[in-house]
């Protein structure tokens, strides 16, 4: 268990990552708005009025958002915890604590943007006329298992950062594919049904489509869909937490 000095660095690293994201920008925090915002706007534009689509159920702006915002919650967290051990080189080499803490406070430093945008989609779902409904219960756990999800990736990964110095770059690659291979503007039911399984095995794939389920279709999720998130995402955690916990050993030869 993390000692108390531990939890407090965590908090630190979490507001100071907060505080550095947005110095000496003149619209501060209103950023993690309008990124969401205009990748909605575009997309839509692109989706609605340029090509032909295939059907989706409710208003096709928040179909879209409902993919943007926990991609690029997962884009953005897990490249930045990739890089977190070797940019935060002093504290690991000089501090005696928890070398997990320094990316899981990044994660979670991220966190802070993803609630702001997750207030963004509860409020636009209201204004697009589909109102509150009991299964908007799922949601904090159905976010909880994207977050340990990025959790485990950014650990496993920032410690192979440490080795490999190309996995930053990895990582972006990684990231502009997934895009694509990411239900952001297409449903599912446009993917041949023999690809679905690789869709609901992917964590961010699979919350996209519960956040669907259950914001546009007011239903509760897919256990089976659940269920496979709920594996995946905590394996990931496991994986990378016992993957970072091997590969700290040799951190001072390669720092």
């Amino acid at each position: 268990m993390w000692r108390g000095d531990a939890i407090y660095l965590l908090q630190n690293l979490i507001l100071k990552d907060f505080r550095v994201r947005y110095r000496n920008m003149s619209l501060g925090v209103f950023w993690s708005l309008l990124n969401p915002l205009v990748m909605m706007g575009v997309l839509t534009f692109v989706f609605t009025q340029v090509f032909p689509r295939a059907s989706t159920d409710g208003p096709f702006a928040i179909f879209v958002l409902c993919g943007i915002i926990p991609f690029n919650f997962f884009s953005l967290a897990w490249s930045s915890a990739t890089v977190s051990i070797i940019e935060n080189v002093n504290l690991v080499k000089r501090v005696a604590i928890p070398r997990e803490i320094v990316p899981i406070s990044v994660v979670l430093g991220n966190c802070v943007h993803l609630g702001i945008q997750i207030a963004l989609l509860l409020i636009l779902v209201i204004v697009f006329g589909k109102g509150v409904n009991i299964h908007w219960l799922w949601l904090p756990l159905v976010w909880a298992l994207e977050i340990a999800f990025v959790c485990g990736v950014g650990l496993l990964f920032s410690a192979l950062d440490v080795y490999v110095r190309d996995m930053r770059y990895v990582v972006e690659s990684a990231t502009t594919v997934l895009f694509w291979l990411v239900p952001i503007f297409y449903p599912l039911s446009s993917v041949r049904p023999e690809f679905h399984f690789v869709y609901e095995y992917n964590p961010i794939a699979a919350l996209i489509l519960v956040l669907r389920t259950i914001l546009l279709d007011a239903n509760p999720p897919l256990a089976s869909t659940l269920l496979k998130l709920t594996f995946t995402s905590l394996f990931a955690l496991f994986l990378g937490y016992a993957g970072f916990r091997l590969l700290r050993r040799r951190f001072y030869d390669y720092l």
